[in-house]
């Protein structure tokens, strides 16, 4: 059985986040978590947690914050077809992928691909009142200041992404550029309701929640996937509503962005987005040393840590030394959240999970 060994604590974790998201002096980096369901498992049994405890898992990791949402209670909207999943809040389906390591769930079949107006004007978006608030709120108060507190998450507005989970990529892109009135139309539904749930959770759990969490996917490994000009005039402008609304409460906000993302971070910047995410080293102009030369201060970042090199395919001792670095690169500008780029994945040996971790508490004190 493994144990990591926490570094000396003198903040609460919630403290500790929010003086982060200020660039103010913290005891410790803050630390984040995100596994898929195999690796989990495996790294639950290595620590002497039981599968289903996840705020165990939360304590030996010495994790600082954690999501808050409110569950959904309107009608069924969406009938995939047999064999697949359905994503209840979206409308995108899905099927069971095996693989060596263990499975996930591919996005197949996509309703909207192709799709004429009226069937965009006819495909169901979710009732933002449909959602059970005060569940939400007991929620948070459950955790009684263990925990820094989010509401939203990488797939919030993740306007690319999620629309191309219902209608396809090539679909996605072809309408942004041509400016379809009804697929444009649609992703406004689907925009407003978002937006509503988001504000409705942030009114109900006024003073429980601590920041703000975006998504959107911009770019591939090696360039951007649209150019700066239809970000501008497509994607920003939504952005900068969910901005706001995390401005009006009083909360930072931080976007999720994969790939090679930099590119748009000055218009991040301008629009009141305080903190960006993933952050995969191996991207074009993605590195540590480039974003904490080019954003630092200006920016919190999370993540560096990537699961697709070291942490999958080297040794313990590869992942001490690659953790070792981007701390040292990372914790001079302040603003740093230690995490993996994306979820952990399942090929991941479980000793390189537990190395990555003790690296953040042995290396990440101020």
């Amino acid at each position: 059985m493994y144990n990591i060994k926490k570094a000396p604590e003198t903040m609460s974790a919630r403290e500790r986040v929010i003086k982060t998201f200020a660039y103010e002096k913290t005891d410790r980096v803050t630390v984040g978590y995100n596994a898929n369901p195999g690796i989990d498992a495996r790294l639950k049994a290595a620590l002497g947690v039981s599968a289903d405890d996840d705020e165990g898992l939360f304590q030996a990791l010495g994790v600082d914050y954690c999501g808050i949402s409110a569950p959904y209670t309107g009608p069924r909207l969406y009938n995939p077809p047999p064999g697949r999943k359905v994503n209840e809040l979206e409308g995108s389906f899905s099927r069971w992928i095996e693989h060596g390591s263990g499975g996930y769930w591919d996005i197949c079949d996509f309703p909207l691909a192709g799709a004429g107006d009226a069937q965009f004007d006819a495909y169901p978006v979710p009732d933002a009142d449909d959602f059970d608030y005060a569940a939400a709120l007991e929620t948070a108060k459950s955790y009684g200041g263990a925990y820094a507190l989010y509401a939203g998450g990488s797939g919030v507005p993740d306007v690319i992404n999620s629309n191309s989970r219902i209608m396809g990529m090539e679909d996605m892109l072809c309408h942004l550029i041509e400016g379809s009135p009804a697929a444009l139309a649609f992703m406004e539904r689907r925009t407003v309701f978002q937006l509503g749930m988001l504000e409705r959770l942030l009114d109900k759990c006024k003073g429980y929640i601590d920041f703000v969490w975006l998504g959107e996917d911009l770019g591939t490994q090696i360039a951007p996937m649209i150019s700066l000009k239809l970000y501008r005039e497509a994607i920003k402008p939504i952005h900068a509503r969910f901005a706001g609304l995390a401005a009006a409460y009083g909360l930072p906000s931080i976007i999720h962005t994969c790939g090679s993302s930099s590119w748009a971070y000055e218009d991040m910047i301008e629009i009141g987005i305080n903190g960006v995410d993933t952050l995969q080293p191996e991207a074009v102009n993605m590195s540590p040393t480039y974003l904490a030369g080019r954003f630092g201060g200006r920016l919190n970042f999370r993540g560096c840590i990537s699961t697709a090199g070291k942490l999958s395919f080297g040794s313990a001792a590869d992942v001490t030394k690659e953790c070792i670095e981007t701390l040292n690169i990372m914790m001079k500008c302040r603003g740093y959240h230690f995490a993996p780029t994306h979820a952990i994945q399942d090929n991941t040996p479980v000793e390189n999970v537990i190395a990555m971790y003790q690296a953040a508490h042995d290396n990440g004190r101020y």
